[in-house]
Parts: C-alpha cells; sequence; structure tokens
C-alpha cells in the first residue's frame, strides 16, 4: 500500500459510507448511531468526575485544571490508564470501526493502538494554547504507512475545536523532506529524553512551503458518530472549541499485524496487560515505564501515557495504574491488542 491514497482506498472498499473527501483525510459519517456516540460522551464525562476533583459538566466554573485530571494539550487523555478503560476498547471493536481498518489493510488480522481520548472543554481561561502542526511519520518511512483515526461522539462544528489538517501536504512529504529539516522547538514538544522518531513540529515558515504548492488548512467538521482517517504523512493538529459544545473523541488506529516484529508484540502485551498506552502506531514501540522502572526498546515510539502525571511539580495524588473499568477480555479484543494470535 506505498502509493495508496486513503480517497483511492475509501472510494474502493467504503460503499456503504457516505464519504467527505478532504485529500489527505476522509470522513465517513454514521459508522455509529447518534444513541450510540451519546452514550460515548455519558462516559467520558463521567470518567472526568470519577477522579473527585470537583467536576461538573453543569458548571463552567469547575471547567479548570484544578478540576480535572492531567491533560495534554487542555483536553488529551493518555495517562490514568485512560487507554485501557472500557469504554476506549468497546469504541475500538465497534463492529463497523474494525470494518473499516479490515478493508483499508485487505487483512482481518489488525492490532490496536492503546491511544487516548479527547474531551475538551470550551472557553476555558486557565489554558496558554497554542497551534502545533505536526505529521505522525518519521521521514524516513516512505508511503502510506500507517492511518489514524478518531471516532467523533459530540456535535463538531467550526467553533466547536477539533482536527486542522493541512490538504495535499501527504501527497508531498517526500518533496519536503528531500532536504534536511529542523523541527519547531514548540512549548509542547517532548524532551529530549523522549523523543518521538515518529513525530515531526513544523515551522510556520514551514506551513507557507505547502500553501506555496496548493495545500490549506482546513477544519474537519463532523457529526456524531462519524470516524475520519488521515494519512500519517498529513501535517495537522487538535484546536480547542470556542463555542458551547464539550468535545469528546476517541483516537483508534489500526494497522496489520504481520508489520510487528515478536519484539514490537512482546512489548505489546507487555503494554496490555500493565495498562499503559502507546503512540498512534501499533506495531511500533518504546516504552518507558516509570511505574515499574523499566526502559523497554523497540523501534520508535514513546508515549507520555507510560510517565506520571505531573500536578504542581508533583505526582498527581489522583494518579491511578488501572481503569475505573476494566474492559470485557474478548477473543477479538485479545487479537488486537496483539495477546492472542488470529
Amino acid at each position: 500500500m506505498s502509493t495508496t491514497t486513503i480517497l483511492e482506498t475509501a472510494a474502493a472498499n467504503y460503499e456503504s459510507y457516505t464519504i467527505k473527501d478532504l485529500n489527505g483525510c476522509v470522513v465517513l459519517k454514521n459508522v455509529i448511531s447518534p444513541e450510540r456516540a451519546k452514550y460515548y460522551c455519558d462516559k467520558q464525562i463521567q470518567w472526568l468526575k470519577n477522579f473527585d476533583l470537583g467536576f461538573d459538566e453543569n458548571d463552567e466554573s469547575t471547567w479548570t485544571a484544578e478540576h480535572l485530571p492531567i491533560s495534554f494539550k487542555g483536553g488529551m487523555y493518555y495517562a490514568y490508564a485512560a487507554a485501557h478503560e472500557k469504554m476506549a476498547w468497546e469504541a475500538r471493536t465497534e463492529p463497523a470501526v474494525i470494518e473499516i481498518f479490515e478493508k483499508l489493510w485487505e487483512t482481518n488480522e489488525l492490532l490496536c493502538s492503546f491511544d487516548g481520548m479527547n474531551i475538551s472543554l470550551p472557553r476555558r481561561k486557565d489554558l496558554n494554547w497554542s497551534p502545533w502542526p505536526h505529521c505522525d511519520q518519521n521521514p524516513n518511512r516512505k508511503g502510506m504507512q500507517a492511518v489514524q483515526g478518531l471516532l467523533n461522539f459530540a456535535p463538531n462544528g467550526p467553533k466547536d475545536g477539533g482536527l486542522m489538517l493541512m490538504k495535499g501536504s501527504a501527497k508531498l512529504f517526500d518533496e519536503f523532506f528531500a532536504q534536511k529539516r529542523e523541527q519547531y522547538d514548540h512549548e509542547d514538544a517532548p524532551p529530549p529524553e523522549l523523543q518521538y522518531m515518529d513525530l515531526f513540529l513544523f515551522h510556520e515558515k514551514d506551513l507557507k512551503w505547502f500553501e506555496d504548492r496548493g495545500c490549506e488548512m482546513i477544519k474537519v467538521n463532523m457529526e456524531p458518530g462519524d470516524f475520519v482517517l488521515w494519512d500519517s504523512r498529513t501535517m495537522h493538529y487538535a484546536c480547542l472549541p470556542e463555542g458551547n459544545q464539550i468535545r469528546h473523541v476517541q483516537y483508534i488506529c489500526m494497522t496489520p499485524r504481520r508489520f510487528a516484529t515478536p519484539k514490537a508484540l512482546e512489548l505489546k502485551k507487555y503494554c496490555f496487560e500493565n495498562f499503559i498506552g502507546t503512540t498512534h502506531w501499533p506495531h511500533w514501540y518504546v516504552v518507558l515505564d516509570l511505574q515499574h522502572g523499566r526502559k523497554l526498546i523497540n523501534d520508535s515510539n514513546i508515549r507520555p501515557a507510560a510517565e506520571k502525571p505531573m500536578r504542581n511539580g508533583k505526582v498527581c495524588p489522583k494518579d491511578r495504574s488501572e481503569p475505573f473499568e476494566k474492559p470485557v477480555l474478548t477473543e477479538r479484543l485479545l487479537q488486537l491488542a496483539g495477546v492472542k494470535d488470529y
């Protein structure tokens, strides 16, 4: 699939869904029902309230850091074993979601990332936020090697935050990186000891390079139950909501099991059994496991979810090493987790 584009794959395989083409990403409409999407919204709100920090979805004065678990960029939750909550695994194992990746990769033997969720509250006054355009594929990896996705649970219009994406940038990936490029030293860049091999942060001048070649940064709008897929070579970032709607999302990525090495599968099993999150990539790992004092290395990716969430310079008192609700361990779930053979 090295030269295949998201659109070509979608057009060939997703006849049962209405497809919105965004040149480097596609939106598949109504992948789950609005009622099912509402279920996930409610579960995510309850997850925030489970920390007993005083959060109330109906009281905007509690929409501040002191009332919420620690997040990245104001709403992305990777710590607290969030990646292995029952609701996260329920979203990953929605039959329609699995079917989408089966058709994309033309195999039913898939691995799933242990990715986080996004619960972004609008109009927060306690956040210092700035855009962070990036891509999630190392320049040395050629062609479409990973396809990221998110299942959207709440109305997501122009003012509701969400996925910002540089249309057409995936097609220019190799041309851009034909020259040596320096990453932007963004305030939210990982510290040097936690460098992601498959993360590149773009400078403002880099955005202009793509725009000069006909690309355009757009906001991807969605309805509850929509699923969006984008090529990991595509420049993108998440923006915060400004209107009245809370953003509710589960990030989901799947790739063929055959892409993973035996060592990667071993580490994946370890992550699953210890409720550790991963990067968007399901099949390449570097895991820094501070909980057990171990550093497990395999290829390229580190997920901050293995770090302790820090509050005021100390480990958050609400830190936890297992989900509030553990997933139901079905055969399909264990296969997607890399724990059980197909």
